[in-house]
């Protein structure tokens, strides 16, 4: 697909896809849906269904730029835009990501209607379709396929941290954050494009249900996992990353933060990559913990020493979301980052990641 680094995707799109986003394409609980209305190699997505929305274009909405992904009303209004176009739906995908992973109470009816027009369903939420009785009786009859993308693995096919690790010749880059959704994975992708676009081998290892969604090559859904085995499957998959290719570089998705209050994710990223060099993204404008008021953001400064202190890395720039910014206030608010901590400061959605990969030369020429 379009945008994408061939080398960090699966090879084949497995159908046209409509994602259902009701009440949430305008907000971070929306992330899932964001991400892939900006690109995915596993499905072609062709609308989104939001009905607060309805008429707008997708990409205009999230980072205007349209690109001719509609929001539509209903799934019969999707179902009727595809025939019109000449293109058959295959998937039904759940776009939402709310906190908790829990499916609305209008999702049950919106899969139901899905698996009757005879759409395969994906979801990455924590309420496992497969497990609800009307649901999966419903699939079956109708001989649907529902993926649960959050699903536990089986344990035999599990990994423990073993050392190998230090098999990895490839510079680790883990995109860390101050807050869950904030835009991590985004800027991950972004990066291994810019990365290749230098002429500098890259791979992503993606860390959640989306970027899976979104057809990574290598990578975990590390929320589904049990403790014991999430280092072992983060080394998995960054030696998995380092085998396919021997990149320069291997890009790691981030989760949550190392000091949001319920997803303190970040830890044993660092330790299981052994990782050497942080971006930090951060959202200038959030001043509480996403969904959670009254819990105050810690500052960019000591977040940025906190990963330090934990972790053998060394953050080398900021990178930013202009949730609730100007787009014209965005270039002093980079100034003011780059003046307090003395970290290159950009937005990559607004003039790419070049100057991260700048930030980065030196440790990929071991100069650092």
């Amino acid at each position: 697909m379009s945008g994408l680094s061939k080398s960090s995707v699966i090879a084949k799109p497995d159908g046209n896809a409509i994602v259902w986003c009701e009440g949430a394409f305008d907000a971070p609980s929306g992330k899932t849906a964001h991400g892939l209305v900006r690109r995915t190699a596993r499905y072609k997505v062709l609308a989104v269904i939001d009905e607060h929305l309805a008429g707008c274009d997708a990409g205009e909405l999230l980072d205007k730029k349209p690109n001719g992904i509609r929001v539509v009303r209903y799934l019969s209004a999707a179902l009727g835009g595809a025939r019109a176009a000449g293109l058959a739906v295959t998937h039904f995908v759940i776009g939402l990501a709310p906190d908790g992973g829990r499916l609305p109470k209008n999702g049950r009816g919106a899969v139901l209607d899905a698996i009757e027009r005879g759409l395969h369903v994906d979801s990455g939420l924590h309420d496992f379709l497969t497990e609800d009785p009307e649901i999966s009786d419903t699939a079956r009859h109708a001989g649907i396929t529902l993926r649960d993308v959050r699903k536990p693995p089986p344990r035999d096919q599990l990994h423990f941290f073993s050392g190998k690790i230090n098999e990895v010749g490839a510079v680790r880059i883990a995109v860390l954050g101050t807050d869950s959704a904030v835009g991590k994975r985004t800027t991950a992708w972004m990066l291994v494009d810019a990365l290749e676009a230098a002429g500098i081998t890259a791979r992503l290892v993606g860390t959640g249900q989306t970027a899976w969604l979104q057809g990574v090559k290598h990578g975990l859904v590390l929320d589904s996992l049990i403790n014991d085995f999430v280092a072992g499957e983060i080394e998995h998959a960054t030696w998995s990353a380092w085998r396919d290719g021997k990149p320069a570089a291997i890009v790691l998705e981030g989760q949550g933060s190392l000091m949001n209050p319920a997803y303190p994710g970040g830890a044993e990223l660092l330790a299981a990559s052994r990782a050497r060099c942080v971006v930090m993204q951060h959202a200038p404008a959030r001043k509480e913990y996403d969904g959670f008021p009254g819990f105050a953001m810690d500052p960019l400064e000591k977040q940025i020493a906190a990963v330090e202190a934990v972790s053998r890395a060394k953050v080398v720039a900021v990178t930013l979301s202009h949730e609730n910014m100007a787009l014209t206030d965005v270039p002093a608010a980079c100034a003011d980052i780059t003046k307090r901590t003395g970290l290159p400061a950009c937005d990559v959605l607004i003039e790419g990641a070049g100057k991260v990969v700048e930030a980065l030369r030196p440790f990929l020429e071991n100069k650092v």
